[in-house]
Order: C-alpha cells, then sequence, then structure tokens
C-alpha cells in the first residue's frame, strides 16, 4: 500500500528539476565568460543527463526532449565538435528557465516554449560534425541504468513503493556527485505536507533533508531561547544558596562558643548530651548543605551548556549560506547588461556567510534593484570607459560578511559615481528643497535623497529604471528588518550602497536601560554612542537642548517624554545619554541609568494589542523578567516632535507654561525634512509656537495628546496621508473645530477639491513657501502668534 505522506513521483522529478536547473544555470555562467571550461561542460552535461533519465521515468516526455537536446550540445562541446557562443548560451538558457516548469502538467505554455527550445537547438546543432558511434563516449557510467527503451511509466498517482524506490535508485544513480546527497534526501525522506513558508533543514549524521514547517522552527527556537533563560537562572539561585551556608557556617562558630562557654560549668548530663547532637547534627547539615551545593553548581554548568547547545542548534537551523539568495542574481546581471549594450564583470563575496532565513528571503527583491541601478547608472558604456582610461568590462560586486555582530551586504560598481550636481538639480525641479537650500546640502544629505519613494535622477522610464521604486524599495525593507543603508561614492571612480542588517530577527544584540524604574531594551544596530553627559555641559540654544557631539550639536530629550513616564525625584549630576539616527536626524535620548549589553530572544507581542507606540516586540531577560524592546523608528519620531522644545526636566516651569497660553500653537505635518524645517523656521520666526511631526500617524497621536491652535499637513505620507489625517481631525468631536490647512505640491483642481472635502480650512501649494502667502493664511485662520 501507498505511503499517503510520501510525495508523489511527479513532485520528487520537479524538485530534481529544480535541482538540476540550478546546476545548468551556473555552469552556463560559467561557459559565458569561459566557453572551453571542462569543469563547466562536465557539470552542464551531467545535470542535463540526469534530468533526462528522471524525466524518462515520470513520463514527462518533453523533458526528455529538452534535456536530450542540451545534453547533444554540451557533449559536441566537450568534444570540441562546438564552440558555445554567446547566442548559444543565450538559447541554452531559454532552456534552464523552462526546466522547472515542464512538470507542471496545467503549463501549456511551457510545452510550447520547450518545442521551440528544442528545435532552435536541432537548427544549431546541424551545422555542428556528427560523431560516430565508436567514438561516443558516454560520460555517465550510470547511464546503464536507464536503458533507451524503457518501460511504459505508470500515471503518477498509481505508482507503488516499488516504483518509488525504483525512482530513488535512478536518481542516485544519475545524479553528479555535487547533488547525491539531496537527491537521496529527496527520494527516502517522507513528506509530511509542506506548506508555504515550509524550509528543509540539513541533519549533519546522515546528509537526509527533512521537512519542517517555519511555524515550528520558530517556535522551537522561541522554547529553546526561553529554556536558555531558565537555565541561568540556576546561577543566581546557587549564590543564595552560598548565603544560607554561610549563615549556617556562622550558625555553627556561635553554637561552638556556646559549647566552649558551658564546658567550664557543671551542666545537666542530658544537657549535655543534647548539645552534643546539636553540634553533631548542625555539623552534618552542614556538610550535606555542602554537597548539594557542590551537585547544585555542577548541574548548573551542565544544564547552562547543553541549554546552550540546544539554543545554538535550534538557531542555526534558521541560517542559510548567503549565496542560496543569490543564485539568480549573477543570471539577471548578465541580461541587463546585455541589454544595455554593457560588459560587466559580476564578482559574489561571501557565499558561505551565514544568513537569517527570514532575512535572506527579503532580500531578494532588494539585491534586484540594486544591482540593476549599478548597471543603469553606475557603469558606463563600454567605449565610454575606454575613452575613461578604463578597462571596457566594468566591475559589480556583492559582498556579504558577518562586522561586529552585524550583517553586512555591499552592492558596489567601479563606474561613474553619482553626479551630484545632476542630483541637487533634480531636487529642485521635483520641489523637494529651494535651491538655496540645496546649495547647502552635504553630500551624505544629497545621496539620502535618492532613498525618497518616486525618486529618480532618470527623466524617461526604461524597462530597468526611471521610476524611482528601487533605493526607495531597498531602504523599505533595511527598515523593516531594523536595518540601515548608506550610500558613498567617488567621482569617476564607483559607488557603494552598504546595507547594515541585524544577523537574525530572532535575536538582537541590545543596550538594556532604566526609564522610570522599568528595563527597555534598544537595539544596538541603532545606537550610535552612550554618553554620560554632565547636566552643566547641555545647552540651551534658542529653546532648543544640545550636547555637543563628534564635532556638532545635536538635540536632546529625555526618554521619560517618549514614553510619557514620570521623572526621577533625584536628579543626578550626570545624565545617561543615548545616540539614535544617522545625519542631519542625530539625537541624543536621556535615560535613568545603563544597565548593560544583552543577547534578548525577541517574542513577538499579541497581535490582539495592535501596533502599540514606540515598543515593537518583547524579550525575557537572564532571570525571567520581561522588558520591552524599544521600536526606534518610533523613537525617532516622537524626538523630532518632542527636540524643538524637549526639556531635561519632564514638565515645564511655570513660566514656560504661560507663555504656551498667549502663543499660538501650529503642528506641521510633514515627512520631508526639508519641507519641515522651511515651515518651521518661518513660522517660527514669526513669533508661532511650531510642533513638528513626521508622518500622517505621528500627526495623529500629537493632536489627540496636545492642544492646538492649527495644523498644517502634507498629503503625501507613510503611514497615513493627510486626506485621513484630515478626516479624522474633523470627524472628531473634539477635534473638529481645529483648522486645518493642507500644503501640498499638488496643485490640480481634483486634489484641491479632495482636500477641502475632507474638510480642510485652507489649500496652498508648496510653491508659495517663498513669499507670505503661508503667514498670510496662517493670520487669517488663528490671526497673530501672541493673542
Amino acid at each position: 500500500m501507498t505511503d499517503p505522506h510520501r510525495p508523489s513521483l511527479i513532485d520528487l522529478f520537479r524538485e530534481e528539476a529544480r535541482t538540476q536547473a540550478r546546476v545548468l544555470n551556473d555552469g552556463l555562467l560559467a561557459l559565458d565568460r569561459a566557453p572551453r571550461d571542462a569543469a563547466a561542460l562536465e557539470a552542464c552535461m551531467r545535470a542535463a543527463h540526469s534530468l533526462k533519465g528522471a524525466a524518462r521515468i515520470v513520463g514527462v516526455q518533453v523533458g526528455v526532449d529538452l534535456a536530450h537536446a542540451m545534453e547533444d550540445c554540451f557533449v559536441a562541446a566537450q568534444e570540441g565538435r562546438a564552440l558555445l557562443d554567446t547566442a548559444w548560451i543565450d538559447e541554452l538558457l531559454r532552456g534552464v528557465d523552462l526546466v522547472a516548469r515542464i512538470g507542471n502538467d496545467e503549463d501549456e505554455s511551457a510545452r510550447d516554449g520547450v518545442s521551440a527550445c528544442v528545435a532552435s537547438l536541432q537548427a544549431r546543432m546541424a551545422g555542428v560534425v556528427p560523431h560516430g558511434a565508436a567514438t561516443r563516449r558516454d560520460v555517465s557510467p550510470a547511464a546503464v541504468l536507464l536503458p533507451l527503451e524503457a518501460p511504459e511509466p505508470q500515471s503518477a498517482s498509481t505508482h507503488d513503493d516499488a516504483a518509488f524506490n525504483l525512482l530513488a535508485d535512478a536518481l542516485r544513480a544519475e545524479a553528479p556527485p555535487a547533488e547525491a546527497a539531496q537527491v537521496t534526501t529527496l527520494a527516502t525522506t517522507p513528506a509530511t505536507g509542506l506548506a508555504t513558508g515550509d524550509i528543509a533543514s540539513p541533519v549533519n549524521e546522515s546528509g537526509r533533508m527533512l521537512r519542517v514547517r517555519a511555524d515550528n522552527l520558530d517556535r522551537l527556537l522561541s522554547l529553546s531561547g526561553e529554556s536558555l533563560v531558565e537555565s541561568r537562572w540556576l546561577k543566581p539561585f546557587a549564590q543564595s544558596m552560598l548565603r544560607v551556608k554561610r549563615v549556617q557556617r556562622d550558625s555553627n562558630r556561635a553554637l561552638d562558643q556556646l559549647h566552649e562557654t558551658l564546658a567550664d560549668l557543671q551542666l545537666d548530663p542530658r544537657a549535655h548530651a543534647a548539645l552534643e547532637a546539636l553540634r553533631r547534627l548542625t555539623a552534618e547539615s552542614q556538610h550535606l548543605l555542602a554537597e548539594r551545593l557542590a551537585d547544585l553548581e555542577s548541574f548548573d554548568r551542565r544544564s547552562t551548556h547543553l541549554s546552550q547547545q540546544l539554543y545554538d542548534a535550534a538557531l542555526q537551523c534558521r541560517m542559510r549560506p548567503f549565496g542560496d539568495g543569490t543564485s539568480g542574481l549573477a543570471r539577471m546581471v548578465r541580461d541587463v547588461a546585455r541589454s544595455l549594450g554593457k560588459k560587466v564583470r559580476w564578482q559574489l563575496v561571501g557565499e558561505s556567510t551565514q544568513v537569517d532565513r527570514d532575512i535572506l528571503d527579503l532580500l531578494e527583491a532588494p539585491l534586484g534593484h540594486m544591482l540593476r541601478n549599478a548597471i543603469d547608472h553606475g557603469i558606463e558604456a563600454p567605449a565610454v570607459r575606454i575613452a575613461r582610461g578604463k578597462p571596457e568590462e566594468g566591475t559589480l560586486t556583492l559582498d556579504a560578511r558577518h562586522t561586529a555582530g552585524a550583517l553586512l551586504i555591499t552592492v558596489s560598481d567601479d563606474g561613474a559615481g553619482i553626479d551630484l550636481d545632476a542630483l541637487r538639480a533634480s531636487i529642485v525641479r521635483k520641489k523637494l528643497a529651494s535651491a538655496e537650500t540645496a546649495a547647502r546640502l552635504s553630500d551624505a544629505e544629497l545621496l539620502n535623497f535618492l532613498l525618497l519613494p518616486g525618486f529618480s535622477l532618470r527623466d524617461q522610464v526604461t524597462d530597468v529604471s526611471g521610476r524611482g521604486v528601487g533605493l526607495d524599495a531597498v531602504h523599505d525593507v533595511v527598515k523593516r528588518v531594523r536595518g540601515a543603508v548608506r550610500i558613498t561614492h567617488e567621482p569617476g571612480l564607483g559607488t557603494r550602497v552598504q546595507l547594515q542588517l541585524p544577523l537574525t530577527l530572532s535575536v538582537i544584540r541590545s543596550l538594556l536601560v532604566e526609564v522610570a524604574g522599568e528595563p527597555y531594551a534598544v537595539p544596538l544596530a541603532h545606537v550610535n554612542r552612550t554618553l554620560h553627559v554632565d547636566r552643566a555641559d547641555i545647552e540651551l540654544l534658542e529653546g532648543h537642548q544640545h550636547i555637543a557631539f563628534d564635532g556638532r550639536r545635536i538635540g536632546v530629550v529625555t526618554a521619560h517624554q517618549i514614553l510619557d513616564t514620570a521623572p526621577l525625584a533625584n536628579e543626578a549630576e550626570t545624565v545617561s545619554v543615548i545616540v539614535l539616527g544617522d545625519g542631519a536626524q542625530t539625537y541624543g535620548v536621556a535615560v535613568d541609568r545603563f544597565l548593560g549589553e544583552r543577547m534578548l530572544v525577541v517574542q513577538p507581542l499579541d497581535a490582539r494589542l495592535g501596533k502599540i507606540r514606540n515598543i515593537t516586540a518583547g524579550a525575557l531577560m537572564e532571570n525571567g523578567d520581561p522588558v520591552l524592546i524599544a521600536d526606534v523608528d518610533d523613537w525617532l519620531r516622537s524626538v523630532e516632535r518632542l527636540v524643538a522644545g524637549g526639556d531635561l526636566r519632564h514638565a515645564q516651569h511655570g513660566a514656560a507654561h504661560t507663555a504656551q497660553r498667549v502663543t499660538r500653537r501650529v503642528l506641521v505635518v510633514d515627512d520631508s525634512l526639508t519641507v519641515r524645517e522651511l515651515e518651521r523656521k518661518l513660522l517660527a520666526t514669526r513669533g508661532y509656537d511650531v510642533t513638528i511631526a513626521v508622518d500622517g500617524m505621528d500627526g495623529w497621536n500629537a493632536v489627540r495628546s496636545e492642544r492646538f491652535d492649527l495644523v498644517i499637513t502634507d498629503i503625501d505620507m507613510p503611514r497615513m496621508d493627510g486626506i485621513e489625517l484630515v478626516t479624522l481631525i474633523k470627524r472628531d468631536p473634539q477635534l473638529q473645530a481645529l483648522p486645518v490647512m493642507i500644503v501640498s505640491y499638488k496643485d490640480r483642481e481634483e486634489d484641491r477639491r479632495a482636500g477641502l472635502n475632507a474638510g480642510a480650512d485652507y489649500y496652498l501649494a508648496k510653491g508659495s513657501f517663498h513669499d507670505e502667502a503661508l503667514l498670510d493664511a496662517v493670520r487669517d485662520l488663528i490671526g497673530e502668534a501672541y493673542g
């Protein structure tokens, strides 16, 4: 009887087809650079031969035809009768693309594509000198196991265990040595119901592969992390028992002193016997306690060691070599370069670097965007490179490595670099900043504009670029996993885009801090520096708190203000400060004290809680106490809003409150740092008390927690757009009287109508920043700054 849990033969064939397709793809890319590479030809021939044998067994005739045609090409190249040029390799790569689809009965286009590909390959072979039967050599000794006249295959649904084992033997015989272990796995391992998100985990003992559901693996890792935490509870317990031992030792000494004191007295024999019995029992209990403590310490060491091993093994199951997620990039680089008429040499460094499975899955699309950008925008055409004294072939390198507890992925090219003048002109043309502001921006600040949604240096949209979604998509994915993007370049020499990512999403290195008596974990990937600052060194400049940091001044607020907690009653002379953010958005956050660094196993919060502001997840500390993990992006949004008026005291003095009551308060909501600063400065110089919010959600949280006289908002923003923000304000009974002004680049009539229909009291185009239009509109809505 057939085991229902075993995969069908056609499923096994599909897996075999995907495996051999990878071998063929890598081999053909090697042949594209070195057409006479004997090792690559041998690998490709063996893969095609193996694929042909597997397809024949399961009765997929199109697979037999395609693999046979490809095998003929490789054999002819091995024997020197044909040279696989670029056009020939293009046709073979087209066949590789069809290989993974040929086992799908419903894919008729694949069948048609196979027929066309086979015909094309046969046409190319028509001009090749045939070899005679006497000179023909079969390089695969295992071919004798698959006679040309194979028995008619049964339907895949009626194969029994004998057929299952026949395929297993055939696949093992046909597989090249490098693939034998994986094929053995597919043929001998029962499936347990592979669902979306399943992975195959290697077992080192036998080389077998097991199907494991992703959620089961995540639960295993979570439980092993808890086990590690629980095992570490033993050490402080053992230390507390040492205190018991010391107390018992002191009691023994006191009893000995009592015995010496009473030695000169004539005690009743029964009292003397009782005293001796007491001394004997206490000595025995002390000895037993010492033995048990030794056993406990030994158990503590073994338990901690085993728990650590269990945790490391569970964590390793989540890790995959970086090369597993980059197998298709070499082909993509070749195709894009050819479509643009460029010559590119591809280099992959750190292929064996271990990467978290979830991070590797997320990286596929961002890496594709980065590589296409590098080829299109960076590497010059061959004629241009030669004119500039460079080799006509550009170099594109993808590098992955572990550095300081983080995963660094770098895409670098030796192209022309980035034209900063063109970038600055594009920023002004897209009205992201005025010409004066753009002229003052540093190189790093200019390069950060490349990460904005919809931003592109291309005026025309092509198949490769121009839509402005490449680096924006990269930035979005990196931020999602609590990473960072840095762009650097050297004019005429090349560009480098570096992604700094956590090694795993399941474990994070964190800085533990205390705020209002509670511990919080701040991911170290986001911490630039930790400082102990004298309170006297915190300066108040134009109403803003600042400290000196790396030769410049950065704003400072307290974690109490971010988390809305009560400040310490007694303020120390020294303030503990975490420096967060990057570039112009670098800020200091004052905490009560540092508690040290910890490796924490991330415990997702219950989905029923929704998104908790400023918190991203939870974890357990070594003593089992829970700790909340900070959402640093939320912290930075809160800091940006607070830094203009932040004070190391949680509440300001009465004089400040008096000033707030007589000053009109304006909330500026815009995701563009440049626009926010322009509006803030324009209003602040006229005496208005300005608070900023970095997107619609941040603005909505602000209007619900503080009183404002006016809200000025953009339309296009992440998390919540301006139209939705206006709608929510006008629907709230307590906020509906609050005036709202929309300031947007969108100046079409339909855009104005949409904003006013949502309830906005005024609609102004951003092109009016440099005259009195904005101030006139504010005065019309709420009057002068002081009232």
